[in-house]
C-alpha cells in the first residue's frame, strides 16, 4: 500500500507527539503536503544545502530531519538568501520536509533515553528538572450490555494506566435518559419516545498525548449514536516530561574511563572534558545537543557527570565550582546517532502497517572540525 506524507506524520506523531516540544521550538511538517506520496523518505540531522541535494539526488520525496528548517517566522522569501534557496530547492524538487526537535528529545523512546541506553547507564529516568505531562479524567457512559468492551479498548489505547498498573477504570450503575428525534437512527429506542437504559458511569485517567487515540478507539466500539462522554484536566501530577536522562552505570569508573566509553559507542574523533579524569563516576546525566543550562539543577540531584554538547568556557568553570564533571561530545556529536535510531523506527512500523517505502539514511560531516 502506497503510503504519504500524513502517514509518516501520524508514526512519527505516535512515537514523538508535538505536545512534548518546547514552546520556542518548531516542530512537525515545515514544508511540503500532506497527501503527497512518499516512495523514498530520507532521515538526517540537519536540513542543511548538502543534505537537501543529497535527497533531491536520490529522489526522496520526504525529508526528515532532527532541526526544523524554520526556527522563526518568515517575512519574505527571498531565493538569494540561505534559506530561500532551499525553500527553492525543495519546491522544485517536489520535496516535503518535517522535523522531529525537541519532542525526539524529550520522547520516551526518543533521543536522550537512546543516548543514555547507548552508554550503558541503567535505571533511566528523566532529569528531575523537566516538566509534568497533563493528565485528564475522561467519563462516559455505556449501556450495560457494552460495558467490558468499552472499558477494554479504553485500556487497549493507553488509558488507565497508573504506575505498574494499567486498565484502571471505576464503573458505577445508573439510569440514562434519552428522546431520539426524528432522522436519528438509535441503538436504543424509538423516535419521539423517551427511553430510560441501564447504563453506567465509566471513568479513567487518559494522559494527554493518548486523548485522541483513546476517544477514537472509545467512539469505535460504542454502540450509541451519539455518544456522551466528558473530558475533565487534572491537577494531578502527571509523567515527568524532560529532555534529559539521568542513570547509574553497572560499576563506577573513572571520568576518563566514561570519556572513552562515550568517544567510542558516538564513534568520535576527540571530545571535551571537564573535571579530574581519575574521578570515580556512576550517576550519570545525558541532554543531547545543547545541555549547559542543566548544569546546576543536575548539579542539585547529586550527579556526577553531564554528557552533553556546546560547553562554553564558563559552563566548565561553572561546574567545576559546583563539583560535577562535564563530558563535551558536542552538539553533532551527540545528536547524530538520531539518523539510525529514528529510521529503524520508521521501517519497522511501515513493515507492520504494510506501507511501501523505502527508507534512506543521510549524513554530512561536523561542521566544527578537530585540527
Amino acid at each position: 500500500m502506497e503510503s504519504k506524507v500524513k502517514d509518516i506524520m501520524a508514526i512519527l506523531e505516535k512515537h514523538y507527539p508535538l505536545y512534548l516540544a518546547e514552546e520556542w521550538d518548531n516542530c512537525g511538517l515545515q514544508i511540503g503536503d500532506c497527501e503527497q506520496r512518499v516512495a523514498k523518505l530520507a532521515v538526517a540531522l540537519d536540513p542543511s544545502p548538502d543534505i537537501i541535494k543529497q535527497a533531491v539526488s536520490i529522489g526522496a520525496d520526504l525529508l526528515v530531519t532532527h532541526h526544523p528548517l524554520f526556527f522563526a517566522p518568515l517575512k519574505t522569501i527571498d531565493y538569494r538568501t540561505p534559506t530561500g534557496s532551499l525553500i527553492k530547492i525543495l519546491a522544485d524538487s517536489n520535496m516535503s520536509v518535517y522535523s522531529a526537535h525537541t519532542n525526539l528529545d524529550s520522547a520516551p523512546r526518543g533521543l536522550n533515553q537512546h543516548l543514555a541506553e547507548l552508554i550503558g547507564l541503567e535505571d533511566i529516568t528523566p532529569l528531575s528538572s523537566g516538566r509534568r505531562e497533563s493528565l485528564f479524567k475522561l467519563t462516559v457512559y455505556v449501556p450495560e450490555s457494552h460495558l467490558e468492551v468499552v472499558r477494554e479498548a479504553l485500556g487497549q489505547a493507553g488509558a488507565g494506566h497508573i504506575g505498574l498498573y494499567s486498565h484502571c477504570s471505576f464503573g458505577v450503575a445508573g439510569q440514562g435518559t434519552f428522546k431520539p428525534l426524528p432522522g436519528s437512527q438509535p441503538y436504543i429506542g424509538s423516535p419521539n419516545q423517551l427511553e430510560k437504559v441501564a447504563e453506567y458511569r465509566l471513568e479513567t485517567i487518559v494522559y494527554q498525548r493518548s486523548i485522541s487515540e483513546t476517544v477514537q478507539k472509545m467512539l469505535a466500539v460504542h454502540p450509541y449514536q451519539e455518544v456522551a462522554y466528558d473530558l475533565y484536566p487534572l491537577a494531578n501530577p502527571g509523567r515527568l516530561i524532560s529532555p534529559g536522562r539521568k542513570g547509574s552505570l553497572p560499576e563506577t569508573i573513572t571520568l576518563e574511563g566514561l570519556a572513552g566509553r562515550v568517544k567510542e559507542v558516538l564513534k568520535l574523533s576527540s571530545i571535551k572534558v571537564a573535571g579530574g579524569l581519575e574521578k570515580s563516576i556512576n550517576r550519570v546525566a545525558v541532554v543531547s545537543g545543547s545541555g549547559a543550562s542543566f548544569i546546576k539543577s543536575i548539579a542539585a540531584e547529586g550527579l556526577d557527570v553531564l554528557v552533553t554538547g556546546d560547553v562554553k568556557y564558563h559552563d566548565a568553570c561553572l561546574s567545576r565550582d559546583l563539583g560535577l564533571c562535564l563530558i563535551d561530545a558536542g552538539h553533532h556529536g551527540s545528536e547524530q546517532i538520531m539518523v539510525g535510531m529514528l529510521s529503524s523506527m520508521l521501517e519497522q512500523e511501515l513493515e507492520a502497517k504494510h506501507l511501501d517505502c523505502q527508507v534512506m539514511n543521510l549524513y554530512e560531516p561536523d561542521c566544527l572540525k578537530n585540527f
